[in-house]
């Protein structure tokens, strides 16, 4: 079924192109398209279109197939194009004319528009709550390593005492900037485009306000042709916080991944969370942190992705907006699974107490030992080029016992008042 029909059957290699993976694509937003169609029938029966009775008829068969989403059953078999086709078919084998009426002042393009406003609105939710979750486990971690102190780096090279506490803090903080753009995101998913129809509105009286409240978003999207033109528009900007999300993530992996080798031992996870190697017994493989690194980074380039398909279109729908879907979906799942995955390794993660104690890090103590000197009344650089000679002559001591008590330092972690901030951003909208 196609609710295009004309009563011609199409070209089986046109079909097949053009439907794509929709059917697939499609179970994700089935739950959305039938929420939007309840709320459309109660509005079509507010304003005359159709009857209580049918409305109310509409309403149970849609919380029946609904119930079908939630347990699995819900199929979109090859006779059908997409879901919402699939879902008009249902109805009407169930009512009859009143399954047909349901389209009343609705397009397709209108109907998949609202469904992934839906869905992806209830995605950003389930990222935000990932997100808390990855937060509080690495504030917790960082609170209870604060003390340990590892090398810092620049340039790849030995610079300034560090500790876990401050790297796990770091990225503790950084969530809430991607925590922003996910309440960005969301602010844009969470307006209402139905009743714009193909684009240009409809000489039905829809009362749109009515759909918008009984859907719980927050707004219209007023204008007919802005609605149209949201599409790729939404998709790209949940992209942007998915890809500021998966960039914090890629960076933490990497870090890991360095941080565990045996070149450096600052932190290990349980030889049950690592893998091993085909021909080398000793091998404890970060395999897990590698495959985060690599898929955060292919989210990354979701937005130029979804850029490219859609860039320079001219107002109204086009097919192009399909492939959307193929690249988007997969990619929501991926940045579930890495969050998911990344809190549960750090549920695991060892620290090495005492990895600074070894010589090779006594370089990490030159800046301690030219701010003791400045604050003996020492001018900075004076005291800069006496630590240098020092250096130079291998006459260098280093104090071993750094005392940072600014505010995000070693000594002061302001944790506390990074959770402040946090639980702010969450509650934002």
């Amino acid at each position: 079924m196609k609710l295009w029909n004309k009563g011609y059957t199409i070209e089986n290699a046109v079909e097949k192109f053009t439907v794509g993976n929709d059917r697939v694509l499609d179970l994700e937003i089935a739950k959305y398209d039938m929420i939007a169609s309840n709320a459309h029938a109660n509005m079509l029966a507010e304003i005359g279109v159709l009857t209580k009775e049918e409305s109310v008829a509409l309403a149970r068969e849609l919380d029946k197939l609904m119930a079908m989403v939630e347990n699995g059953t819900f199929t979109i078999e090859d006779s059908f194009e997409d879901v919402h086709s699939k879902i008009e078919y249902e109805l009407t084998q169930k009512l009859g004319d009143t399954g047909k009426k349901i389209h009343t002042g609705r397009s397709r393009n209108d109907q998949v528009l609202v469904a992934l406003h839906l869905y992806l609105r209830d995605q950003i939710k389930a990222f935000k709550r990932d997100v808390q979750k990855l937060f509080d486990k690495l504030i917790e971690l960082s609170e209870e390593h604060k003390i340990v102190l590892i090398p810092g780096y620049t340039h790849m090279q030995v610079a300034m005492p560090s500790s876990v506490g401050l790297w796990l803090g770091g990225y503790a903080e950084l969530l809430v900037d991607d925590l922003h753009l996910l309440n960005a995101a969301y602010k844009i998913a969470n307006q209402n485009p139905l009743g714009s129809g193909a684009g240009y509105g409809s000489s039905i009286p829809l009362n749109r306000t009515q759909t918008t409240k009984e859907m719980g978003l927050a707004t219209l999207k007023y204008n007919s042709i802005a609605a149209q033109l949201s599409r790729g528009k939404l998709e790209k900007s949940i992209s942007y916080a998915m890809a500021s999300v998966a960039g914090t993530l890629a960076r933490l992996a990497m870090d890991v991944t360095l941080y565990m080798n045996e070149n450096h031992k600052f932190i290990s996870f349980p030889k049950e969370l690592t893998t091993g190697s085909s021909i080398m017994p000793h091998k404890k493989n970060p395999d897990v942190f590698e495959l985060v690194r690599a898929k955060c980074n292919k989210i990354q380039a979701l937005p130029t992705e979804l850029t490219l398909i859609t860039n320079n279109l001219p107002t109204g729908y086009h097919r192009d907006y399909q492939l959307l879907k193929d690249s988007l979906f997969p990619a929501i799942a991926s940045l579930t699974d890495c969050l998911d995955i990344t809190e549960f390794m750090f549920q695991h993660l060892e620290v090495n107490a005492s990895v600074i104690d070894q010589p090779k890090y006594d370089m990490l103590f030159s800046v301690e030992n030219v701010n003791a000197l400045v604050n003996e009344g020492v001018p900075f650089r004076e005291a800069y080029q006496r630590v240098g000679n020092e250096i130079e002559a291998d006459t260098f001591e280093p104090l071993r016992n750094p005392v940072h008590t600014h505010e995000g330092s070693i000594g002061n972690l302001c944790n506390k008042e990074i959770q402040e901030k946090f639980e702010k951003a969450f509650k934002e909208v």
